[in-house]
């Protein structure tokens, strides 16, 4: 993977914190026309990566050139789509041009404490995708800080490239500074931890990368960009 860039929590600049943005746009009604507004403006502003729904993924990596990846949804938002399933979605959208694939956990499996099973469904989209960059979603608001471990620790034992909080779409919430203080208590060194779900402002996103996060998924990037000023 590549190096994220460096930062300082307490006030990055507005091309530090973009680079740690992976702009997003998910609503499942969201038009063509919005689609491809929100990849021109992820490369206008220097973001990570722009994350779509795998039905747009072809129409994305024409739009951005190259000049960013394009990140992909799998098993989303639920996460209880067959393993098999998610395997084949996530080769499909890596075949489309996809460099970084967002996956949903196996949530029912989680609340069964069923490691082992949740375990094997990141591997099986591992092994589908060993060139991409996998990031892991494990609905952080849902468990407590015990059994978030155990989901942490699965999920890089299956070869997880980053574990990601949240979908932005359960009612249990998003990102938390605690629950991405957990994950990075696990995942140290290891891999990287990007948080998403409720981040609509600059002292939200602060907050969680002072914690311990890598990268940021918002929908909200225009907003929060603009809190640290106008581009230049």
């Amino acid at each position: 993977m590549p190096a994220e860039p460096p930062h300082d929590a307490a006030r990055p600049s507005r091309a530090e914190l973009a680079a740690r943005i992976d702009h997003t746009l998910l609503r499942p009604e969201a038009t063509r026309d919005e689609v491809t507004r929100a990849a021109s403006l992820a490369v206008e502003w220097g973001c990570a990566s722009v994350c779509v729904q795998p039905e747009h993924v072809a129409h994305v990596v024409a739009v951005v050139g190259g000049h960013l990846p394009v990140c992909a949804v799998v098993g989303f938002p639920h996460g209880a789509t067959l393993t098999s399933v998610k395997a084949h979605e996530a080769a499909a959208i890596v075949a489309h041009g996809a460099a970084e694939v967002d996956v949903v956990a196996a949530l029912g499996a989680i609340a069964d404490d069923d490691l082992g099973t949740v375990r094997d469904d990141v591997a099986a989209v591992r092994a589908a995708v060993p060139g991409a960059v996998l990031k892991v979603i494990v609905e952080s608001a849902l468990w407590s800080p015990p059994v978030l471990r155990g989901v942490t620790e699965a999920v890089l034992d299956a070869g997880a490239d980053y574990v990601k909080t949240s979908t932005g779409y359960h009612p249990a919430g998003g990102a938390t500074p605690a629950a991405v203080a957990t994950m990075r208590e696990v995942v140290g060194p290891r891999a990287r931890i990007k948080a998403s779900g409720g981040l609509r402002s600059l002292a939200a996103c602060l907050e969680v990368l002072d914690a311990g996060a890598d990268r940021l998924g918002l929908s909200a990037t225009g907003a929060v960009l603009d809190e640290l000023g106008p581009a230049r």
